[in-house]
């Protein structure tokens, strides 16, 4: 494995490489639903692990969780609370 590949990405990176928002990938930091591990004050990803994770079924896109239910609007900022 070459050194890029086996490096951590960061939210940056990670936002732009799998298209999901920075919002978004904060959300499922901060409920547990993406690997990753916090560095200081920075949160990385390791390819491998987020390769493993999409491949499992775990990761969507857009207003679901990670176990493809969707987010109830009053947990949704983009949609407010109720």
């Amino acid at each position: 494995m070459t050194e890029i590949e086996n490096r951590c990405l960061l939210v940056e990176e990670m936002s732009r490489c799998s298209g999901v928002s920075h919002d978004t990938l904060h959300r499922w930091i901060c409920k547990k639903q993406i690997p990753g591990h916090k560095i200081g004050r920075l949160w990385k990803f390791r390819k491998e692990e987020i390769d493993e994770w999409v491949k499992s079924g775990l990761f969507t896109r857009g207003d679901k969780q990670a176990d493809g239910t969707a987010v109830p609007d009053s947990q949704n900022p983009a949609r407010g609370k109720k």
